[in-house]
């Protein structure tokens, strides 16, 4: 047995070893059609005869063979289409030799090679080629499956994708998938037979099959990978610790094994059961098409995932500003890597620093910002009160004072839901940015002093940014755990980078100035529910959920609109816009200036003091500036 394994551990065969290989059986074969016609005590008398027939129909089906190239092809890997090639090689090599026979009989007046032995051989030298790479084929399927198959799996799909897919994990080495059966949903498909395993409806008796065969994983095609998110079909594999993959569509580049690596695990985000994102293409490349547009946070989830997509409309220039100076350099390399014809100079500064944002404003005269540079995790700014006015407040006055002063024409700031009755210093943060902006936009367009258009945009989490639950998960469950989530009943809106970047350039486009977008984020997740979810994704029993307690300015829940709050509809049915309470610009630019000055005293109660002043609606959960609100 280990012998054989060797023997089929081998990559390829040089092609002249199996065209020597195929050669011998024509041999073989002529030789065994002579003793079938003319019997073991003819044989001596039609020796010469033999001979010359072995010669003669050898070198046609040699020239036939180099003709269809039939020995070019992995044995270990032969299909239906190399055995057709084999069967029109050896058609026509038969009946040429045939023709030739005859016509020699007809001007010589005796047999070149009898026509019953070409008959007879023909039969034998087809099946003899047909059925050895058959044999080494299933030979091959066997012991690598025995050998390197880790996980006993189903195939989710019969139709032309699904059976792709197991073909091509029977004809590798080195997967680890073992063919156990595929999954239906049509009822026809009952009880069926493909590629010689069973056919298991999508139905009560799945789990019992499953079982049944100890199958460890599923693969869905790229096909029907829409199918399966949010589907009880994925909840109830999850449940019995079913790991999922899904598999691109099948390539003639995946070869000799190497397709396995191309199958992935199923992501969190795979399973959201969101509907895709459709946005206005051409409105969008109306606005962003030849434009200089400068991206604050660039170097960030939300502010690099921004850039890309501005990238593919074509800007005359994009103007990428971050104070992370790695994560900066990557977006650099990127950009050469993708995007080389775009003019992109990478910034590192901080938006804090009016001198220093005045010259690059000076310098490039931007004509469109997408504003994401922000301090976001909520423990940290309640611990760092100072830093969250002078980032988010101070850093959003200088960047929309500077837009109007030099003309930008729209201004995308990305906001958060935390910020709509905020309970936490981030979230509060983050409305007095919305506030300001939108009185900013509404002075200017009483008066008319700029073309700017100032537009917000406001969403919940976003699924795999940094420092996000996703992450942190996926380090906790590789580290064997415990998974920490900090309440049972903790929930949050989750949408994906991409759609919430796109929903960011839709809005932008849409906008006439001072409105504030909410973005229809869908059902809300339980984070507890999140967790449990990923650890059988990951295919562990041994990691489990600990309940750390509510951190500081967290809520259970986060809402997207503030209770005194509705909402009006646009083009666009998942995005809306929020009424909010107007503020006047005057005093509001002298409340933020107290504030920004407060904050530089670096007293925490005082600064949040001045916040809830400003936005009244700010009561502090489960924080030491609870105590504010109570006087």
């Amino acid at each position: 047995m280990s012998f054989l394994r060797r023997i089929f551990s081998y990559r390829i065969l040089p092609s002249w070893t199996i065209l020597l290989f195929d050669s011998l059986i024509v041999i073989f074969s002529v030789v065994m059609a002579f003793i079938l016609r003319f019997s073991f005590k003819e044989i001596d008398s039609v020796g010469s005869l033999m001979r010359n027939s072995i010669i003669i129909v050898l070198a046609v089906n040699v020239l036939c063979f180099k003709l269809f190239h039939t020995y070019s092809n992995v044995l270990r890997l032969s299909s239906f289409a190399d055995i057709m090639h084999i069967f029109v090689a050896l058609t026509i090599a038969y009946l040429g030799t045939a023709a030739l026979s005859l016509c020699w009989s007809l001007v010589f007046g005796a047999s070149l090679v009898p026509i019953s032995v070409l008959l007879i051989a023909y039969v034998i030298n087809f099946l003899l080629m047909a059925t050895i790479r058959m044999a080494i084929k299933m030979l091959n399927d066997f012991f690598n499956q025995r050998t390197n198959a880790v996980l006993n799996t189903y195939i989710y799909g019969t139709k032309s994708a699904g059976v792709d897919i197991a073909k091509s994990l029977r004809s590798g080495t080195e997967n680890r998938f073992h063919l156990k059966g595929f999954i239906a949903d049509d009822p026809a498909m009952k009880d069926k037979v493909v590629m010689g395993v069973d056919v298991h409806l999508n139905d009560a008796d799945l789990i019992d099959a499953i079982h049944r065969d100890h199958v460890e994983a599923v693969i869905v095609s790229s096909a029907k990978a829409e199918q399966i998110k949010g589907s009880e079909l994925a909840d109830r594999l999850l449940k019995e610790k079913i790991q999922l993959f899904i598999s691109p569509e099948v390539t003639d580049e995946w070869n000799g094994g190497e397709k396995s690596q191309t199958i992935k695990e199923v992501q969190i985000e795979d399973l959201l059961g969101r509907d895709p994102i459709k946005i206005n293409m051409q409105q969008i490349a109306s606005h962003l098409e030849g434009k200089r547009v400068l991206i604050t946070g660039a170097a960030g989830s939300i502010g690099s995932e921004i850039m890309r997509q501005v990238a593919m409309f074509n800007p005359y220039q994009l103007i990428l500003i971050d104070q992370a100076e790695t994560p900066l350099h990557d977006i650099r390399l990127e950009l050469k890597k993708r995007w080389q014809e775009i003019d992109a100079p990478t910034i590192v500064a901080n938006i804090t620093n009016k001198a220093r944002m005045e010259d690059i404003f000076a310098q490039y005269r931007p004509e469109y910002v997408f504003h994401a540079a922000a301090y976001k995790h909520v423990p940290m700014m309640e611990d760092n009160v100072s830093e969250a006015v002078q980032n988010n407040v101070l850093g959003t006055k200088v960047l929309a004072d500077l837009s109007v002063k030099y003309g930008v024409g729209r201004f995308v700031m990305v906001s958060t839901d935390k910020a709509v009755n905020p309970s936490n210093v981030m979230g509060c943060s983050k409305r007095i940015c919305e506030i300001y902006v939108q009185s900013l936009a509404k002075k200017i367009q009483k008066d008319g002093s700029a073309p700017t258009q100032f537009i917000t945009t406001r969403f919940g989490n976003v699924l795999g940014s940094n420092g996000s639950v996703i992450p942190l998960f996926r380090r906790q469950i590789a580290a064997g755990g415990p998974v920490t989530v900090t309440h049972p009943e903790i929930i949050r809106y989750f949408m994906t980078i991409p759609e919430a970047c796109q929903l960011v350039l839709e809005a932008g486009s849409m906008g006439k100035g001072g409105e504030i977008y909410i973005f229809d984020m869908g059902k809300p997740v339980r984070i507890a529910d999140l967790a449990k979810k990923m650890i059988q994704l990951s295919g562990r029993t041994d990691v489990k959920i600990e309940f750390t307690g509510l951190r500081h300015g967290e809520k259970l829940y986060e809402e997207l609109l503030a209770t005194r709050e509705n909402t009006k509809p646009t083009s666009h049915d998942k995005i809306m816009i929020a009424n909010v309470r107007e503020y006047d610009f005057d005093d509001v630019a002298d409340e933020i200036d107290r504030l920004v000055e407060s904050s530089y005293l670096f007293d925490p109660m005082r600064t949040v003091a001045k916040m809830k002043d400003l936005v009244p609606e700010f009561k502090s959960l489960n924080s030491p500036y609870s105590v504010l609100d109570a006087k």
